[in-house]
């Protein structure tokens, strides 16, 4: 597909995602953001290849799309508050950084619209990233599943990974990523377990278990059941997309509509991404009507 100027987006062919050709991010005129934006809320995850990128670059990029969000957890590089190092050294013993599917920081009241990850060093082998696409995974569900979800509020915290007692803890040795666990982790967030996406209007589901914790209302051993039985579903090979990634490569993906996790196989060999997010569009109402509780 053909947008402005020379820029050429290039579907991957699987359940969301799309190289974008033609494009130096460095140099966007207003109807190339316009561009790039249609083609992201279609395509869900857009790979930009050969990108030479400063931090500023990576910066003034991600304000194009929205204000930077707010990330807890994670120390900011030197001189620039906003970009993570997502950074593992070649003989790191730690576990696998997010291994897990998740919606980027679902536990807060407003979750960021999406994520831009860069990349530095990027191994010869392994390190995909998968995405799932929750938007096909709801439109395809079946109905006897979407009844046990529908208008079931998530209980959302962050205690899992990033408490004192979390994956990310006082216990987590030999890890070369800055992550700055705290008992703000503790913390819960209800949304919807099916959100309407606030710029297409598509319905959506939201998260997943990791940072799902339970469900408004029902007990303990129900609510696993049921998480796990969507988890199941939402994680299905035929909703998702498995990025390769290139050095000088930036991807963004929309995260009210898409999981992600970080994939291994590449034990000696260092990897480093910078990240920033792109925070919630407060000029929107995405109807999930997020309260926090107790």
């Amino acid at each position: 597909m053909d947008t402005a100027g020379c820029i050429r987006v290039v579907p991957s062919g699987a359940a969301c995602g799309a190289t974008v050709l033609g494009a130096d991010l460095r140099q966007l005129d207003d109807a190339d953001v316009a561009a790039i934006r249609d083609a992201w809320l279609e395509h869900k995850v857009l790979a930009f290849p050969d990108q030479q990128l400063t931090d500023s670059d990576l910066e003034a990029f991600t304000l194009r799309f929205g204000p930077f969000g707010d990330d807890p957890f994670f120390a900011a590089i030197e001189g620039h508050p906003h970009i993570a190092a997502i950074r593992r050294r070649a003989d790191e013993t730690s576990s696998l950084f997010a291994e897990n599917w998740h919606a980027d920081w679902s536990f807060q009241e407003f979750p960021p619209d999406g994520t831009c990850l860069y990349s530095k060093i990027i191994p010869p082998l392994g390190g995909e990233t998968l995405y799932t696409n929750q938007q096909a995974a709801l439109a395809a569900m079946p109905p006897d599943l979407r009844a046990k979800i529908d208008n079931k509020i998530g209980i959302h915290s962050a205690r899992g990974g990033y408490a004192p007692d979390g994956q990310y803890g006082d216990d987590d040795v030999d890890r070369s990523m800055q992550i700055r666990p705290d008992d703000s982790a503790y913390a819960t967030q209800l949304h919807p377990l099916i959100r309407i996406h606030p710029e297409t209007g598509a319905e959506t589901l939201y998260s997943t278990i990791g940072y799902i914790i339970g469900i408004d209302g029902m007990a303990v051993d129900e609510a696993r059941m049921l998480l796990g039985e969507m988890y199941a579903w939402q994680t299905r090979n035929e909703f998702q997309y498995q990025h390769q990634w290139e050095p000088n490569m930036l991807v963004r993906w929309d995260n009210r509509c898409v999981l992600h996790r970080a994939t291994g196989g590449y034990d000696g060999y260092d990897r480093l991404l910078h990240r920033t997010t792109i925070g919630y569009n407060a000029t929107m109402s995405d109807g999930c009507h997020p309260r926090p509780i107790a």
